[in-house]
């Protein structure tokens, strides 16, 4: 009976992991992409290109997840605080930021992949710009297109983002699809992690 019980509650675990983590509602509708368009009309944090690149985005749906690709140039130097006007380091600002952005994105069922600091210059390139001093490359996982706007229009995002733009000298950002790679997402590790803690607890379950 007792292995029931544990293997009945790593299966629940599991599936109760799988409704936060997966896109259940299918592709953005006509309605809520023209009310996120709507909800973005004359925001200060954004330019009517960038509106433009989102609408064909989010308008071209698939239903399933992504990873938004992100390297930033962080501001070292002293800069003011947007929130209360004092004397402090940009990069603090922009961990500040991350700090109020992260709990948006895992409340949307999204997180950080991969973060990785830069710690040399271009070793292969052609066709582009001198390296502005990139400082940090991220890929942040979302759940969907719809939950990627659900963050944009979150007002927590919007409020951060004078943080962002006071800690950040340069950045872009662009969607990815996987094409091919060796990156193991929570629908596999944790599955085995929650296999293996039951296999455990039935093995000291059957010892005793």
């Amino acid at each position: 009976m007792n292995g029931w019980i544990i293997w009945g509650s790593a299966a629940l675990l599991y599936a109760l992991f799988r409704a936060w983590y997966d896109n259940w509602r299918g592709t953005l509708r006509p309605d809520e992409i023209a009310r996120y368009l709507r909800l973005l009309d004359g925001r200060s944090d954004t330019t009517p290109e960038a509106l433009d690149r989102l609408r064909l985005f989010i308008e071209d749906d698939d239903g399933r997840d992504f990873l938004m690709f992100n390297i930033v140039k962080a501001n070292l130097a002293p800069v003011a605080d947007p929130a209360s006007g004092a004397i402090v380091p940009g990069l603090s600002l922009l961990q500040r930021y991350a700090r109020q952005f992260t709990p948006v994105l895992i409340a949307n069922g999204g997180h950080p992949a991969i973060i990785r600091r830069k710690i040399g210059g271009y070793m292969d390139s052609w066709g582009t710009e001198d390296d502005p001093g990139w400082s940090v490359i991220g890929l942040m996982r979302y759940r969907s297109r719809r939950d990627m706007m659900n963050l944009v229009v979150d007002p927590r995002f919007e409020a951060a983002h004078p943080d962002k733009l006071a800690g950040t000298l340069a950045t872009f950002s662009f969607p990815t699809m996987p094409m091919a790679g060796f990156y193991v997402g929570p629908r596999l590790w944790l599955a085995l992690a929650i296999a293996l803690a039951a296999a455990i607890t039935h093995l000291i379950t059957l010892s005793r």
